[in-house]
């Protein structure tokens, strides 16, 4: 895994001698797993504690050696005893305080589970052998108590990582005519802003797709009166429909909270990519929804194990149990990842361990040697996190977001995916006129991670923005260190979009817009890659920030938050807008030179 950065960088790098080599999923498999001296070792010290060699086999991802055995026999194997936890929802658990494995095997396991693993506050049952055994909260990053299930609230209703929602409008002459693209926003509007040409063909080596999560949902009649306006020849066309672990699009209950957000990414993306099929990943079932995790398992199976798995206290656990919950299997594997993958949903970077975070981003990186782009939306308040709140620095815990340390969001300080933050037009300007951070209902998410540090493609950027705009800021607001991850990596419009929903036109603001509007900008890139014979363009962060020049740089505006005017907007790189917005034309000029 020390390796792993370096080997993303050799297919993603414009100037590497391998860019745009892709790696197989066998090649990932079998260059990530461990050493035949390892898994001897490690079989050999099980057959001699008494596990039958049939009873062991090695995982997909080939990183672990699973067998069952008796409570007895684990105990006797590591020298320890196991109890029952409870977790506060009711669920139970089987871990133990501590365990032991020989000196010569030690160097070759890197952990065992089920041992003394929680990710979530839990309460032993009461043991008469055991009266006064405790175990520790997990933490996140501030040292506050991580909240059992909060990965699985993305697609909850009122989620502080939806779009927000604005007046309906009268749509009427919006289509063609651009000298209203300051208040409105349609697909026309952006074309003009971004340089992007119409797409006359659909590579069937192309992709997009769109990730969501239950019970958000989009309505066919809205797509319908969305395309009727702004796209005619796409009335009744559907997005490819990947349901995983239950993934349904339900109609049971309507309105913006649960379909705002489907509503907005497919009747944009849908139309910009046109004639290239999107497809729908609809994550989760009704009633316990799903996480990241949840999604990057349907599309490679070996993360499933990987690093010991998801975690049940966080990560939806399938067959669902609960009445009306998916009785089938859970999803590890079976789907394909689309070239560019696009989410508008986050967490804050405290709302979950290091460990979780740290194991979910390699997962992006191994994905980008595959060739896929991921693309995450910033968050919309500004340095704070979903919900407008910060932290405070003396407990860790959230407040009201009126002052504090800013909160930084997740996966967009994961270095191997692609943050996108929000710009608009500024009022009263032209469609032509450069654009600013978006400063109308929401506030472009940007800042510094607590968690990853500061990859090599990014480092002279963000240097420089340090050296020449040094923010007014101590380490009492923000990790000021110089030495970790910045975001967003790039924008693009996030305010006045013009959405059709629930039968009616209505404005929607937030980086919900913006991602799927930038991964529509990459589909395009693709597809003239595809008709030149190339393959896809994968992680493009190293590019982008080797090559500024094909972005509009943003410089003025600021992201506001946690009792501050937040950053500003500068020259070159900054923590409100990244690199700026997407030069359509110049993207494809650029990525069509690379091999």
């Amino acid at each position: 895994m020390d390796k792993l950065e370096d080997y993303l960088m050799e297919v993603s790098h414009p100037t590497s001698e391998k860019f745009g080599q892709h790696w197989t999923a066998k090649q990932v498999a079998d260059t990530f797993a461990p050493s035949g001296e390892t898994v001897d070792t490690a079989r050999e010290w099980l057959i001699s504690s008494g596990i039958e060699e049939e009873r062991i086999s090695q995982s997909q991802s080939l990183g672990w050696l699973k067998f069952e055995a008796t409570v007895a026999e684990a105990e006797s194997l590591l020298k320890t005893k196991y109890y029952k936890y409870k977790h506060s929802s009711g669920k139970p658990h089987v871990a133990c305080s501590e365990y032991h494995v020989p000196e010569h095997v030690k160097p070759h396991v890197d952990f065992i589970t089920p041992t003394v693993h929680f990710d979530a506050k839990l309460f032993p049952v009461k043991d008469e052998n055991n009266p006064k055994i405790k175990r520790t909260a997990p933490t996140s990053d501030t040292g506050a108590t991580v909240t059992a299930g909060k990965a699985l609230g993305l697609g909850a209703p009122g989620s502080a990582s939806l779009p927000k929602p604005g007046p309906e409008v009268d749509i009427f002459g919006f289509g063609a005519d651009l000298s209203t693209c300051n208040e409105f926003i349609v697909p026309n509007c952006l074309r003009a802003l971004y340089d992007i040409p119409p797409v006359l063909t659909s590579n069937p080596k192309n992709s997009y797709g769109i990730v969501e999560y239950t019970p958000q949902a989009f309505l066919q009649s809205d797509l319908n009166m969305f395309f009727a306006n702004f796209s005619k020849f796409q009335v009744q066309k559907t997005p490819i429909f990947d349901s995983i672990d239950g993934g349904v699009d339900q109609t049971i209950v309507e309105g913006f909270e649960y379909n705002g957000e489907s509503d907005l990414d497919l009747e944009y993306a849908m139309t910009l990519v046109n004639p290239i099929k999107v497809t729908l990943y609809q994550t989760g079932d009704l009633v316990e929804g799903a996480s990241f995790n949840n999604f990057l398992d349907a599309i490679d199976g070996s993360y499933c194990t990987f690093e010991g798995g998801d975690d049940p206290t966080q990560d939806g656990i399938y067959p669902d149990p609960a009445p009306g919950g998916y009785k089938g299997p859970e999803n590890c594997g079976g789907f394909a990842a689309t070239k560019v993958v696009s989410t508008s949903y986050s967490y804050n970077e405290a709302d979950l361990t290091p460990f979780y975070e740290m194991r979910q981003c390699t997962e992006y990186a191994k994905l980008g040697m595959l060739g896929t782009t991921f693309l995450y939306s910033s968050g919309d308040n500004g340095v704070a996190g979903n919900s407008g709140q910060c932290i405070d620095p003396t407990t860790g815990q959230y407040n009201n977001g009126t002052s504090g340390k800013f909160n930084p969001s997740f996966p967009g300080t994961c270095p191997y995916i692609t943050s996108v933050g929000a710009t608009q037009i500024v009022p009263g300007a032209s469609v032509t006129a450069p654009e600013e951070a978006c400063e109308t209902v929401i506030f472009s998410g940007g800042g510094f991670s607590n968690v990853f540090p500061l990859p090599s493609y990014q480092a002279a950027a963000v240097q420089e923005f340090f050296t020449n705009y040094p923010p007014p800021y101590g380490a009492d607001r923000f990790n000021n260190s110089r030495m970790t991850r910045g975001f967003p990596d790039v924008s693009a419009n996030g305010a006045n979009y013009v959405i059709a929903i629930d039968g009616t036109f209505s404005l929607v603001y937030g980086t919900s817009a913006s991602s799927p509007t930038f991964g529509s900008v990459l589909t395009i890139v693709n597809e003239v890659r595809a008709d030149l014979g190339k393959g896809s363009i994968g992680f493009v962060n190293p590019t982008l920030y080797a090559n500024p020049e094909v972005l509009n740089d943003i410089t003025k505006g600021g992201n506001q938050g946690c009792g501050t005017p937040g950053f500003t907007a500068v020259p070159g790189w900054d923590p409100v807008t990244g690199l700026g917005t997407p030069n359509t034309l110049k993207l494809i000029a650029l990525y069509a030179l690379l091999p």
